[in-house]
């Protein structure tokens, strides 16, 4: 599972696509890849390199002050489309902790939850705003406070309460499940005292 996540001061990249579906962010043909071997090079990959496997150089993730990025901040509709579990793979491999958007495809804001990524729902007006200044400035940090819920310090969003466990933790379901025994074991003996014929 991921590292656990907290707080993440970072750069972060602005993209302002709309309706940025899953093949985008990763080719269907690389999803035979084992993920021990690694989704990082396939991300935007069709957008981001040319046939010969030369980067483009106007793709933002190819520009200055971009490279090496943890932070996306994308436009509506993000991640809509097919339910690839690799698009968030690709993010994670690539180093990305956290997408910002206004709105996104409902399974992989899921799928990003459980593979370590935070995503994060903020009004159109701060995604535009904050991709602007990213624009504006490349290598401009964003903070995303996942104890608190702000990013910037300012603004506010919510994390289903399970996941955001998880993250914190840095556990997948059977990981945070685990981390519990202890609770588990003692209501299972409160159980059998109070109702032994329940649990013969």
């Amino acid at each position: 599972m991921a590292e656990p996540f907290k707080l993440l001061t970072a750069a972060a990249v602005p993209y302002d696509a709309t309706n940025v579906d899953t093949d985008q962010i990763i080719p269907a043909r690389f999803l035979k890849v084992p993920r021990q071997e690694g989704y990082g090079g396939f991300l935007f990959h069709d957008l981001r390199f040319r046939e010969d496997g030369a980067e483009v150089p106007e793709f933002v993730l190819n520009r200055p002050g971009y490279r090496g990025a943890r932070i996306f901040v994308a436009n509506a509709n993000f991640g809509c489309g097919s339910s690839r579990e690799g698009a968030p793979y690709a993010f994670y491999d690539s180093g990305f902790r956290s997408v910002i958007a206004p709105s996104f495809g409902d399974i992989f804001f899921n799928n990003c939850l459980k593979n370590g990524i935070v995503p994060v729902r903020l009004a159109d007006e701060i995604c535009a705003a904050l991709r602007n200044e990213l624009k504006a400035k490349p290598g401009t940090e964003i903070t995303v406070d996942l104890e608190s819920q702000l990013v910037n310090g300012k603004h506010a969003f919510v994390i289903d309460p399970f996941y955001r466990e998880m993250l914190l933790q840095g556990v997948d379901e059977l990981g945070l499940t685990q981390s519990m025994m202890a609770k588990i074991e003692a209501f299972e003996r409160a159980y059998g005292e109070a109702a032994p014929w329940a649990v013969r």
